[in-house]
């Protein structure tokens, strides 16, 4: 599929930009695009990976000429960029629809215009049932996704939605790891708290199983274990060798939810269930509103979504077993310092 193409990573600075990156540098990709705002990272990556392959642009996406600019010749995108920080979109709610609502609709408008083959857009799920600015921004950004995937006849049109993603930089496990070496209380906001869990190489498979078999519209989730912050905590602070650390109540955040939700109730109740995955397929429903108003879904009724309370729950020496599959915490473990994922 990938033979002699080329590929763009919008936001393809971050963590998931350099994990696609570290997937595709092996790939027959022709040439791979990062697209971003920030020059210094680019700088960075160009001579981390010193590869001629890899070609940068930088731009943003709010801005649609830089990024068609970057899309002209392209087969397939994968589209990471966003503002995803909770607390920053929640004091900046409209910096939040600039980047992940219209930069998106940028995105989409000059893949379409250009002829791509494929686009893979990066969701959360914070995006299901949202709280916070953040996750309504993304909810928005999935509609605009199906709405887009239905009006082009040439690029497919798909997104993916992922949990916690864990020791990827601004995560909490890099902050526990930096509480535990600074002498400081662990800091947990609920015990109780539950958390979808997942490898950065779990993400990028989604990624790769969404490039590989999307249709137009289709969201697709990986199903994935869960474990409360409490949990986590001790996994992790047992693991250090260091079982007695104080571990600190600090109560809820704002805007954070006690679980989250990778699949509504009525997502899960269209849902195809694909092993490993869940596809969602796109409301296909028009402008009829008798459909929306005298003819309701019973299977819809009973349906329940899917959320980290209800999932796979690890105890503390499963946590510890995932924990350990992370080259981060590798290198905590044998005494050597090592970066969260950028």
């Amino acid at each position: 599929m990938f033979n002699n193409k080329v590929l763009l990573i919008t936001g393809g600075t971050g963590s998931f930009g350099n994990a696609v990156l570290r997937r595709f540098l092996d790939s027959d990709l022709r040439e791979i695009r990062i697209f971003s705002r920030d020059e210094k990272k680019q700088d960075d990556m160009r001579k981390l990976y010193a590869n001629s392959k890899i070609k940068f642009y930088v731009g943003d996406v709010r801005d649609y000429q830089s990024v068609k600019n970057a899309v002209v010749g392209v087969d397939y995108i994968f589209h990471a960029a966003a503002l995803k920080q909770v607390p920053a979109c929640e004091f900046h709610p409209m910096e939040a629809v600039k980047t992940n609502i219209l930069g998106t609709e940028n995105v989409l408008e000059a893949s379409i215009a250009c002829g791509v083959a494929k686009i893979v857009c990066l969701s959360t799920d914070k995006a299901v049932y949202p709280i916070n600015a953040m996750g309504i921004s993304k909810a928005m950004m999935e509609k605009v996704v199906v709405a887009k995937s239905r009006n082009s006849n040439t690029t497919v049109i798909s997104a993916t939605r992922y949990g916690n993603v864990m020791a990827s930089r601004g995560s909490v496990i890099p902050l526990f790891v930096e509480q535990v070496r600074k002498g400081k209380s662990l800091t947990i906001t609920d015990p109780s708290m539950t958390r979808f869990m997942m490898t950065l190489d779990e993400a990028v498979d989604l990624v790769m199983f969404a490039f590989a078999n999307a249709r137009p519209g289709d969201i697709f989730v990986q199903k994935a274990p869960a474990s409360t912050i409490e949990t986590l905590a001790k996994a992790l602070i047992s693991l250090m060798d260091v079982p007695q650390h104080e571990i600190r109540v600090i109560g809820t955040r704002h805007g954070e939810k006690r679980y989250e939700v990778l699949l509504s109730r009525e997502e899960m109740a269209a849902a195809q269930d694909l092993g490993d995955y869940y596809r969602i397929p796109p409301d296909q429903r028009d402008l009829n509103y008798e459909k929306f108003v005298e003819q309701g879904e019973s299977r819809i009724t009973v349906a329940e979504d899917y959320n980290s309370d209800n999932t796979t729950r690890l105890d503390v020496v499963g946590m510890q077993a995932l924990l350990m599959k992370l080259p981060f915490m590798q290198a905590i473990v044998a005494g050597q310092h090592l970066e969260p994922e950028a």
